[in-house]
């Protein structure tokens, strides 16, 4: 019986042991030489959900949604695939992409508003291999926004030049169809990055 609990003593020993040294590690450093470097970029964004080749489709769509007759009807997702561009016309020289996920959700038909998640991607130049991403609230907008319609999104990271992004993109409708959708968009970013 003592050998017994001589055992059972010593288990019990041998498990209290490993959640006191199991404690998970951390240790703070300074980092020293890292400079902060602050970039501006201006591209276009073509984002066409219409015809033979959209860049954005429908994912899902509640079954409980009204039809506004919309575009972008109340908790639609969308994935998206859009290609980025010097230009504002479709056809200018393309740069790189963006994609990701949006889902509209304005339940006035008249506006709209979505939560966005992007990663924009270069293909080209100076910046190819890189991107930063995008995760914000595109604010309440008409479906056709005046040119002075300025919308301010939020950059939460990034890859390769753009290392631990942040920052913010200033996105204005160059063109856009409330029939069908699409839409090309002037992209102002300042980037903070190492």
């Amino acid at each position: 019986m003592e050998k017994q609990m001589g055992f059972a003593w010593a288990m019990i020993f041998c498990l209290a042991i490993p959640p006191v040294y199991g404690q998970y590690y951390s240790k703070t450093m300074k980092l020293g030489g890292r400079v902060e470097k602050k970039t501006r970029l201006r591209f276009f964004y073509h984002d066409i959900p219409s015809g033979k080749n959209p860049t954005t489709v429908l994912l899902a769509q509640a079954n409980v949604t009204q039809d506004f007759f919309s575009p972008s009807p109340y908790s639609s997702l969308y994935a998206m695939d859009d290609p980025l561009t010097i230009g504002p016309e479709r056809t200018s020289t393309t740069i790189g992409n963006a994609q990701g996920l949006y889902i509209a959700l304005s339940r006035d038909p008249n506006k709209f508003t979505a939560v966005l998640y992007a990663d924009f991607g270069f293909t080209t130049g100076r910046f190819n291999g890189s991107s930063f991403s995008l995760f914000s609230r595109y604010p309440p907008t008409d479906f056709v926004p005046s040119p002075d319609t300025i919308c301010e999104m939020a950059i939460v990271g990034g890859r390769g030049a753009f290392k631990m992004a942040k920052g913010f993109a200033l996105l204005r409708a160059t063109s856009s169809n409330a029939k069908t959708g699409d839409a090309s968009l002037e992209v102002n970013v300042t980037l903070y990055h190492y």
